[in-house]
């Protein structure tokens, strides 16, 4: 809850009441201040020009004596755990698995629609909704624990990664996309 209220504070999305509690709390509790101060200083990160792009990084394959060309039972071994794996997650029922409430935000203010895709809705698009005047587009989704990658979508064409998120991977596409680690 107090996430939620430093972030509409942030995006300037309280009312005058809910303003008074806001400052009221952050002089009564020490953490909330330090955690919305930190809010604010990242917000100030957002607001500065994005990096397009993280530097590569090179990794090098070792060779071994030990290691067989034409074969790689390592390798072998992996794909039958992964499709044995597969074969389980599809036909074994799984118990309800618990969800955590993800605000995502992107501030993008000339823009005049965002849409948010990833793995969590298989890819399919998700629009957001306009924050006020802010300049800033949200939607609050309910995502299972794990790594969970996604961009968001500029007037239906332009793909941007997560400006807040430094966890990035390339996607099929010449693009990138971020990789959200949720933890319950």
């Amino acid at each position: 809850m107090n996430d939620l209220l430093i972030s509409m504070y942030i995006d300037d999305e309280l009312d005058l009441d809910d303003k008074i509690v806001f400052v009221e709390t952050v002089h009564e509790d020490k953490n909330f201040k330090d955690d919305a101060v930190n809010l604010l200083r990242q917000e100030k990160l957002i607001r500065t020009d994005v990096v397009e792009r993280l530097p590569a990084l090179s990794i090098r394959e070792r060779s071994s004596p030990w290691r067989l060309k034409l074969f790689r039972p390592l390798a072998a071994a992996a794909a039958g755990l992964a499709a044995a794996a597969i074969v389980w997650l599809t036909f074994w029922p799984s118990p309800e698995q618990p969800l955590r409430p993800w605000r995502f935000v992107i501030y993008q203010p000339d823009a005049q629609g965002v849409e948010l895709a990833g793995s969590f809705s298989s890819w399919k698009r998700i629009p957001l909704k306009h924050a006020g005047n802010s300049g800033y587009w949200e939607i609050t989704l309910e995502l299972p624990e794990g790594d969970h990658r996604f961009s968001y979508i500029i007037e239906g064409s332009r793909r941007v990664a997560d400006p807040t998120i430094a966890v990035r991977e390339a996607d099929d596409f010449g693009g990138e996309n971020s990789i959200l680690t949720v933890k319950l």
